[in-house]
């Protein structure tokens, strides 16, 4: 069966950890798991076993760590090819059926920019490479997990998307104040992972299930995607230099029931969890079908920290646009990034809720340029940003470099436009302001303007955008008043 049929019918229970697992067969403190794939594959595969006994319908590969980053004196293609053996070795002598054999990633253990010094599509060369070997060798799902940084969330589920067309899992790990430790909320999380197309999401590691509880609920408000919930053995204590979990089997599977009738549809469990936890909570995926949730509909963008409701007006700042302004465009012909962001902190200060970004001048780098603002605009502000240009080709630069959901300004009615331009709205789950103009230029008429707008969003349903995400705007003119 499809997965995703599967997961709307009935819990899908994934696994427990593989760390703590493999400590009892001699894995030391600072080691990396994933060198048991080379050494000892067949206790990886005994473990795996153990877990589809227990009841999981899907198994994680031991692949956590397996970015050429971390690994750096292992193969890391071999090294994901004999984990995606030994899993998928275990799925093979399992009775059971709807199993699912996931390409587990994790973070890659450096911070992208501006926190750090890896650059974007560095990471994005270290996640196409894990999940194009995983694809060679048969995983049947891309599961990213334990993301903190959701620019580095992102980069990976791009990866996945632009090179496989098997299902993404993407799961985050929050603080108690729902925020991850570099300060990513779950509100846009939720919204930006969901415009990327991942098709699963959710929270894992961190805490136990108890203290997921409120996380958990709060991401309900967010998304209308399966929500997968993955805590620890509850909060771990270090005793003689090993993890200690605080919370058994059965008092895991009893919060974790009251997770389920959220509506939560994925289960599983993290650090300090054995087949015994996983065990009760395959009983419970027996007893219990997915809760049906209230479908959401609702319009919003935001940045990694700040999520803005388009529920009334808001005020959108476009000083940031070298139209007219002398200053400005000196600013840019000089990569005066000072000046720029002085910009943007001034309106955000004045009580800005987005901001608009256009770079367009002739005769620069309008590609690079766009990607630098928004980069260093980014780094000194929260608010939401619009990207405007008239080359498709600066959009998507600027939406791939933006940490968040966007704005596109803009599209209108021209099939040439709405062609062009959506496309890539889609691909990056920006939403979009619609112009009531077409090739004919702009109508003079209500009912003209009308017909426009209906063919913005009726073009943008066929790609997948919903009608929520597409913004129109009327281009009311002002009124001569001494010309009656």
């Amino acid at each position: 069966m499809n997965l995703k049929e599967f997961a709307e019918e009935n819990i899908l229970v994934l696994d427990g950890a593989m760390g703590t697992q493999l400590q009892k067969y001699g894995l030391k403190m600072g080691e990396s798991p994933e060198f048991f794939n080379i050494s000892q594959s067949e206790i990886v595969k005994q473990v795996h076993m153990s877990y589809l006994q227990a009841g999981s319908n899907m198994i994680l590969t031991n692949t956590f760590g397996a970015n050429k980053r971390k690994l750096r004196d292992l193969d890391s293609d071999e090294v994901i090819k004999r984990a995606v053996d030994a899993a998928k070795s275990a799925v093979a002598k399992s009775a059971a059926s709807n199993i699912y054999t996931a390409l587990d990633i994790g973070p890659i253990g450096e911070l992208l920019e501006p926190m750090g010094t890896l650059k974007f599509d560095e990471a994005y060369e270290l996640f196409a490479q894990q999940v194009l070997t995983g694809v060679k060798e048969g995983a049947d799902v891309i599961y990213i997990e334990t993301m903190t940084d959701l620019y580095e969330a992102k980069c990976a589920v791009l990866a996945a998307k632009e090179n496989t067309s098997l299902p993404v899992f993407c799961t985050m790990s929050f603080e108690k104040n729902k925020r991850t430790f570099v300060g990513v909320s779950i509100s846009s999380a939720a919204l930006t992972l969901q415009g990327l197309g991942v098709d699963f999401i959710g929270i894992n590691c961190s805490f136990g299930p108890k203290e997921m509880y409120e996380m958990a609920q709060e991401l309900i408000k967010w998304t209308n995607l399966p929500i997968v919930i993955k805590p620890n053995a509850g909060l771990p204590k270090f005793i003689n230099g090993q993890a200690v979990f605080d919370i058994d089997p059965g008092e895991f599977a009893d919060n974790m029931n009251c997770i389920l009738d959220l509506g939560i549809s994925v289960i599983g469990g993290c650090c300090g969890t054995t087949p015994e936890f996983i065990e009760k909570l395959a009983i419970l995926a027996k007893e219990k079908k997915p809760v049906k949730r209230k479908p959401l509909d609702f319009s919003a963008v935001c940045s990694a920290s700040k999520t803005v409701l388009i529920d009334q007006v808001k005020n959108i700042g476009e000083c940031i646009n070298p139209a007219g302004k002398e200053r400005f465009q000196t600013a840019i012909l000089e990569n005066d990034m000072d000046y720029i962001v002085s910009q943007a902190i001034e309106q955000t200060e004045s009580g800005a809720d987005i901001l608009d970004v256009n770079t367009g001048m002739p005769k620069i780098d309008e590609e690079k340029i766009m990607i630098d603002v928004i980069k260093n605009i980014q780094a000194v502000v929260s608010v939401p940003l619009q990207i405007e240009s008239t080359k498709p080709e600066v959009i998507e630069a600027g939406l791939r470099a933006y940490n968040g959901k966007a704005i596109v300004n803009s599209v209108n009615g021209d099939d040439s436009s709405l062609h062009t331009i959506l496309p890539i709205v889609k691909k990056y789950g920006a939403a979009v302001i619609g112009l009531t103009i077409d090739q004919n230029g702009n109508p003079k008429t209500a009912e003209e303007r009308l017909k426009i707008a209906e063919k913005i969003i009726n073009t943008a349903a066929s790609y997948g955008i919903p009608k929520h995400d597409v913004i129109i705007d009327c281009l009311t003119l002002t009124s001569d008043f001494n010309n009656k």
